[in-house]
């Protein structure tokens, strides 16, 4: 069994920066892609960032510039890096990994953007 735990949320004013964690624990072989999900209240579970295991990376349009997705493959650990965050980044975000076609989900960790 897998676990993922995020941290690093919180409620801030525009424009200022968060840095999100997720941490993996538990029996783990080998974590292929990764990636960070957001849902906002109201809204679908959508894709912000991801993440392969050699490092190639993908965005949503609407992130792209002000993020950066990285992990440590040696740590099992996964980390999102959001600039200038706006009030529409207001939401639960939340970490996936894939283990051997399963995906593993985390609890998720609230980020709001207000002023």
């Amino acid at each position: 069994q897998v676990q993922l735990v995020e941290s690093g949320g919180g409620l801030v004013q525009p424009g200022v920066s968060l840095r999100l964690s997720c941490a993996s624990s538990g029996i783990i072989v080998r974590i292929g892609a990764m990636g960070w999900y957001r849902q906002a209240p109201g809204k679908q579970r959508e894709l912000v960032a991801r993440i392969t295991r050699d490092g190639s990376t993908n965005y949503a349009d609407s992130v792209k510039g002000r993020f950066t997705i990285s992990r440590d493959n040696a740590k099992n650990t996964m980390y999102l890096q959001m600039n200038s965050l706006k009030p529409e980044d207001t939401a639960v975000y939340y970490c996936k990994a894939d283990m051997w076609s399963v995906d593993y989900w985390g609890q998720g960790t609230q980020v709001s953007v207000s002023s």
